[in-house]
């Protein structure tokens, strides 16, 4: 049995690090049942088998290195970094958590798992990311946030969000109003997620002008878009002809996202994604990145992700072939 002395520095208040009556603390002992710990002051005690041991104390001074980095350290960022330093490879949770993306309104938007920090360095690094997962993985939010990163930094003089304006059952031509109130529920989305990274205010000024635009991507074709961060939303109800469109309007100095679900076509008469062949077709091409988000990414509510599970195992078990009996 191994007996770990920790120190918490003056700096970190305890209770930030062990949470509002002991939630954070209790998230930890709950991930290692077979050491005992102790509190007192600001020293925390630790008695266990020695592989246990040393892994909580790791685990406890990375949460230190996030509260320092001025977050508020809750039970959600507890629960994930047990998992990232569980991963193969181990993960840096405080690296992770402490990646500020943008701020607004006090605000600030950061990954929140492992995979999704990997998705904002390959949005970083490259100028055609694929963001492909599930709902609730971040996917369109964190590219948002990178673009109006690149916005105030000024590494692009517009940012525009695309979607295509699928029909899910219902044709636009019956729907009221104007074109732009025909196509609005399919925008929204994106206009949400703005919202939380923009003064409101300012979004107006900003679409006017045209620093932001927000159209369907039928208003892409004949266009090259230059010094420009371009966001494609529910990609995987493009065909393989307007996917191959919209790639081709990337001009000088602009850097593009592309986001979907391979799960979720939507498109009629069994046509095919333009996001499920993509990578058959640019893999391996320099400057373009995939990346795959999974339910382990979901960062809505807890049950998303347990959802989100138990569909892909029905999917599984239903593409299973049954054994022919022979009659």
């Amino acid at each position: 049995m191994e007996r770990l002395l920790i120190t918490v520095p003056p700096a970190i208040p305890m209770v930030s690090l062990v949470g509002i009556n002991d939630a954070n603390m209790l998230a930890i002992e709950a991930a290692f049942p077979s050491v005992n710990v102790t509190v007192r002051g600001n020293e925390i005690t630790l008695r266990g088998p020695h592989i246990d041991c040393i892994a909580m104390e790791k685990l406890i001074h990375e949460m230190m290195l996030v509260i320092r980095s001025g977050q508020v350290l809750t039970t959600d960022a507890v629960t994930r970094s047990i998992a990232m330093l569980e991963a193969e490879p181990a993960q840096h949770p405080a690296e992770v958590l402490s990646l500020n993306i943008v701020s607004n309104r006090g605000r600030t938007i950061r990954p929140k798992t492992a995979n999704q920090k990997l998705y904002v360095d390959a949005i970083e690094e490259n100028t055609i990311t694929f963001g492909i997962g599930p709902a609730g993985t971040g996917k369109t939010y964190l590219a948002m946030a990178k673009a109006v990163a690149a916005l105030q930094a000024k590494k692009v003089n517009r940012i525009i969000l695309s979607r295509p304006a699928v029909e899910a059952g219902e044709k636009l031509g019956f729907l009221p109003g104007t074109l732009n109130e025909k196509i609005d529920p399919y925008l929204r989305p994106l206009f949400d997620a703005l919202h939380d990274m923009i003064d409101v205010e300012a979004i107006p000024r900003l679409m006017q002008t045209g620093v932001i635009e927000v159209a369907p991507l039928a208003f892409m074709r004949g266009r090259t878009l230059n010094d420009a961060f371009i966001i494609l939303d529910e990609a995987q109800n493009t065909t393989p002809e307007q996917m191959k469109m919209f790639l081709t309007r990337l001009g000088f100095g602009s850097k593009m996202v592309i986001t979907g679900d391979v799960t979720q076509n939507d498109l009629p008469n069994g046509q095919r994604s333009g996001l499920a062949i993509i990578r058959d077709i640019l893999d391996g091409v320099d400057d373009i990145s995939f990346m795959e988000l999974t339910a382990d990414d979901v960062v809505r509510h807890r049950l998303i992700g347990d959802i989100v599970k138990a569909y892909d195992s029905y999917d599984a078990t239903k593409s299973v072939p049954r054994p022919i009996r022979n009659s």
